[in-house]
């Protein structure tokens, strides 16, 4: 038979050399109907620390899963788990499954990187921790976490700290416009109005070096520093500094508090003006009848905005709109109203 004269050939003279292309791929996963639900309550290096039916007493440690490739999981995030959920030493069970995001903390490295990083999921406030002095409050840090909450279905909280030093009530009236909720502390007194709003939450916290924050999660946390070792010991010795990490608010109440010290910029490239309007419900729909790439500013950039129309007809206050509108210079680069700051607002 000459070479290539396959014409020849019955099925029986074909042979099929085994290889990748002999067995049909499914794209079928296993449904895993045994899994566990856990929420996430650290990660380091390909490693994830998990609380079983969020308890913190059932601590599991996992990896991700092969069929899940490279699927975001992030401290917050509700997942189904196989293989020892036991939680003994030397163990390791296996995301299979991420469930549905009710919020996410988002940012990007600056205002022009295109990645953005989910920092934490699922979380219901954001408490932002600033101090009224020692050092002084940054406005503009302030403006671009309510940003990140009201793009990423978080409720904001500002916790001011060292009101021994200092008096909240010109920072509390630069906000008033916004009706978030506002929370004072001291030094030298127990936070028990905070830890009555924490109760029964998952809350992030973000602030700056220096603004109180960990002296309030220790406070809130009994053991918290024990906690947060157990939650990194993954890492094998990694400074607990570098990664965010969930730690159990006691009972009566529980919840958790999620601490991120390892955010150091608060980038807002993936937030559009869109996103911050769609928050304020009373100027949401009027703004669908702003003219195309309207910046929602008012004259002298955008003239023709018709959030302008909403103040005039009474269905919202002036003093709304400008807050909105600072929210709106704070996602385009621009400093807050009080004390602001020219320096890159960053964390530690």
């Amino acid at each position: 038979m000459a070479r290539g004269d396959w014409s020849r050939l019955d099925e029986s003279d074909v042979r099929v050399r085994p290889g990748k292309g002999s067995r049909p791929r499914t794209k079928r996963r296993p449904e895993h109907a045994d899994a566990v639900t856990a929420m996430v309550i650290g990660k380091d290096r390909g490693r994830w620390t998990c609380a079983v039916d969020a308890d913190p007493e059932r601590v599991v440690t996992a990896m991700r899963a092969r069929e899940m490739g490279r699927v975001s999981v992030v401290v917050g995030d509700m997942v189904a788990l196989v293989g020892d959920v036991s939680g003994r030493p030397d163990t390791l069970a296996r995301i299979v499954r991420v469930d549905e995001r009710t919020s996410v903390l988002r940012r990007t490295a600056d205002d022009t990187d295109p990645y953005e990083r989910v920092v934490v999921a699922n979380a219901a406030q954001l408490l932002i921790v600033t101090s009224l002095a020692d050092p002084p409050p940054r406005t503009g840090f302030i403006d671009r976490c309510l940003v990140a909450c009201y793009a990423g279905g978080l409720e904001p909280v500002l916790c001011l700290t060292k009101a021994d030093l200092a008096s909240p009530d010109e920072l509390l009236a630069g906000y008033a416009g916004l009706d978030v909720p506002a929370v004072v502390t001291r030094f030298d007194e127990k936070p028990e109005d905070l830890a009555e709003r924490l109760k029964g939450q998952v809350t992030a916290l973000v602030g700056h070096s220096g603004v109180g924050k960990s002296t309030l999660v220790n406070r809130l946390v009994p053991d918290a520093e024990l906690a947060t070792g157990v939650v990194s010991a993954v890492g094998k010795g990694r400074h607990t500094s570098v990664a965010a990490v969930a730690l159990p608010l006691p009972l009566p109440g529980g919840g958790w508090v999620i601490d991120t010290p390892g955010v150091r910029s608060f980038g807002l490239a993936h937030v559009t003006a869109d996103d911050i309007v769609n928050a304020f419900e009373e100027f949401a729909e009027a703004a669908e009848e702003c003219p195309p790439n309207c910046g929602h500013l008012g004259a002298p950039e955008d003239p023709n905005c018709a959030l302008d129309d909403v103040v005039t007809e009474g269905r919202a206050s002036a003093e709304r709109l400008a807050s909105l509108r600072r929210l709106l210079v704070s996602r385009a680069g621009g400093g807050g109203m009080i004390n602001p700051v020219a320096e890159p607002d960053s964390l530690s």
